[in-house]
């Protein structure tokens, strides 16, 4: 009987977060700055989806085989989208304004990558 109580209990309080109205609806997305491109150099659900697989590969080719190209490259991925704020300086990596950091924050997953890496585009240091 219990474990039925506690069954019950859960299905309530997963039915209540899926109503519409419900504090669950309203959860606000991160709000992602737009690259400067016109397109990505893959679809972008298959980018949020793989795109620690892609920079992780592309970093074992570059660092193991010496193999380099733009394809993938986090430098790439930095020139098209982090963009400069209005008054022409580059977003922090630790503002939600920084595009990796936008949906990195809301995930709470930490970034890594600029510990070593520059966080804007080459632009940044003209």
């Amino acid at each position: 009987m219990r474990a039925f109580s506690q069954m019950l209990l859960s299905t309530i309080v997963l039915a209540a977060l899926l109503l519409p109205g419900s504090s669950f609806a309203e959860v606000p997305f991160p709000d992602i700055p737009k690259g400067k491109g016109d397109s990505c150099v893959a679809p972008t659900d298959v980018i949020r989806q793989t795109h620690m697989d892609l920079l992780l590969h592309k970093r074992d080719k570059t660092m193991h085989e010496g193999i380099r190209t733009k394809q993938y490259s986090l430098r790439e991925c930095l020139n098209c989208h982090i963009q400069p704020k209005a008054d022409g300086t580059y977003p922090s990596i630790d503002s939600k304004e920084h595009f990796c950091n936008a949906c990195h924050s809301y995930a709470a997953v930490t970034i890594d990558c600029f510990q070593c890496h520059r966080a804007v585009p080459d632009s940044a240091a003209e």
